[in-house]
């Protein structure tokens, strides 16, 4: 499977193509994707790059001065509904992506030898949880081509962003969720 040239997870065909062509953009936005509309935290990292004025860079944001960072995701408008905490969280997560996967975001899905692997690695990111780590893993083998030996028995086995074909498809997946939601209750 090639990998796409968008994914269409946002109104904006610029962040889209963000998504789909930078690994960091990608695990930003899934980061991001917590109580706060799919759309707009996957729109979330082309307003960080568009704030900074540069290419995201996991060395560069781990750097960054923390109030600095908050300030820009602070916007207006909010790159998220708590941006000081998802500002800390970025740079957590881009810490670890410099000491681990050698500052590219990518590395840390390329080199896992299988799904087992991979989900352990997504889970040791700061703010992937199980269940984000095991959307991840269906974004990626559904979405990206990425499927290392095991990762269908990873993935989530619900409905997620990883099975967003079009941006129609995030409206269907909200009602999914909230239906799922509802049963839970």
């Amino acid at each position: 499977m090639d990998r796409p040239q968008s994914l269409p997870f946002t109104e904006s065909d610029e962040a889209n193509r963000l998504l789909a062509t930078d690994g960091l953009a990608l695990l930003i936005g899934m980061l991001l994707d917590q109580q706060f509309p799919m759309e707009r935290a996957f729109y979330g990292p082309q307003l960080l790059k568009d704030r900074l004025g540069e290419d995201l860079d996991a060395a560069r944001l781990a750097e960054w001065d923390p109030e600095k960072l908050e300030s820009i995701f602070k916007g207006p408008p909010a790159i998220h509904r708590y941006p000081g905490s998802m500002a800390g969280r970025t740079q957590e997560m881009c810490r670890v992506i410099v000491a681990e996967y050698e500052g590219r975001a990518e590395n840390l899905w390329e080199s896992a030898t299988d799904g087992s692997e991979l989900l352990k690695r997504l889970q040791a990111l700061p703010g992937f949880g199980v269940a984000k780590s095991r959307i991840f893993v269906g974004l990626l083998g559904k979405r990206l081509g990425v499927r290392p030996d095991g990762w269908e028995e990873k993935a989530a086995d619900w409905p997620s962003i990883a099975d967003v074909a079009s941006f129609e498809d995030v409206a269907t997946l909200r009602e999914k969720k909230r239906a799922m939601k509802a049963r839970k209750e």
